[in-house]
């Protein structure tokens, strides 16, 4: 059954963050709120690869940087690391804690989640917010986070 969702519940998300609906739906299926992280990095990587096109480099960033954060996030989740209950206790994921779960997850699964969140992280401060980095700088962290976004979906699926 699908069900359509009302204009106005979107914006609530969009205005709270997504966050707060996902915990809520990780509380009763963590399955569905971990196919539904990484169906939105997945979607994530779309808008960043348009902006890409369009030779917005700092919208581009943004989006590549949201795909290693839900992915860090889903995989957190998924592995039941400790910074994921806190983030939930939280109601919040902290910097910290991203940083924190992609150590121990690179750790487990490989250098490729480090690697990852790694170039989402300096994309977020140096391609959008600062946008001192230049497209060769970006895409080839890009490139990075679309190998993290394979390694995860083979994870994750």
């Amino acid at each position: 059954m699908v069900v359509e969702i009302p204009e106005e519940i979107i914006k609530i998300a969009e205005e709270k963050g997504i966050d707060l609906i996902l915990q809520a739906i990780s509380k009763k299926d963590p399955s569905e709120s971990i196919r539904l992280r990484l169906e939105i990095a997945k979607r994530f990587m779309k808008e960043c690869e348009e902006y890409l096109k369009k030779g917005d480099t700092v919208q581009a960033s943004e989006k590549a940087y949201k795909v290693a954060e839900e992915l860090v996030k889903a995989l957190a989740e998924k592995f039941k690391l400790k910074e994921y209950d806190k983030a939930l206790k939280e109601s919040r994921w902290y910097i910290d804690l991203l940083v924190s779960a992609s150590d121990k997850l690179s750790a487990e699964l490989g250098e490729w989640v480090s690697s990852g969140w790694d170039a989402g992280y300096t994309l977020h401060v140096w391609g959008f917010h600062e946008a001192k980095l230049s497209r060769d700088e970006i895409s080839s962290r890009i490139e990075r986070i679309r190998k993290m976004l394979k390694e995860s979906e083979n994870i994750l699926k």
